[in-house]
């Protein structure tokens, strides 16, 4: 069998997400950090894939995630870098340097808030960006990553 890694997505969220379910509900919703961490599981194991997911509030921490993943030889990263994705070069060179394909997600619809969350440098590194669809955005965005590194949906036999 091969190696696990290269069967592994990391899942990176950014600061004040381990605040969902309860951090402005009416942008962000109800369901929590551990619903959306069970959603990624539930979407990637569908494509045969194993989703490792991290939260840290520390810009740095989601860099060095970035860079372990070259190192272990993910095969994609899921992002939601948070308000990181508006302000961080270094989440952008981190991205562009390790070369692995990545969506950025946002849970709200980032282009219909205040004008400083227009504009994501964690988008320009990314191959597609998904907001505004919930928590929903994960799934669209793990199915979306599968389709990019030509990971077919395991059906039952193949179990």
């Amino acid at each position: 069998m091969a190696d696990a890694a290269h069967n592994t997505i990391y899942v990176l969220n950014g600061p004040n997400l381990n605040l969902l379910g309860t951090r402005e509900p009416e942008t962000y919703g109800h369901a929590t950090l551990a619903d959306v961490e069970r959603l990624c599981v539930e979407t990637a194991a569908r494509f045969g894939l194993t989703a490792e997911c991290r939260q840290s509030n520390h810009e740095g921490v989601l860099v060095d995630c970035i860079h372990e993943a070259r190192s272990r030889g993910v095969v994609g990263i899921i992002l939601n870098a948070g308000a990181y994705s508006h302000t961080s070069i270094a989440l952008h060179d981190a991205l562009i340097g390790v070369k692995i394909p990545t969506v950025e997600v946002h849970i709200s619809n980032i282009h219909a808030r205040e004008s400083f969350r227009h504009h994501s440098f964690t988008a320009k590194a990314a191959f597609a960006s998904i907001c505004g669809f919930g928590i929903d955005g994960y799934r669209l965005a793990i199915t979306g990553l599968a389709a990019k590194i030509g990971a077919k949906a395991v059906t039952q036999t193949d179990i």
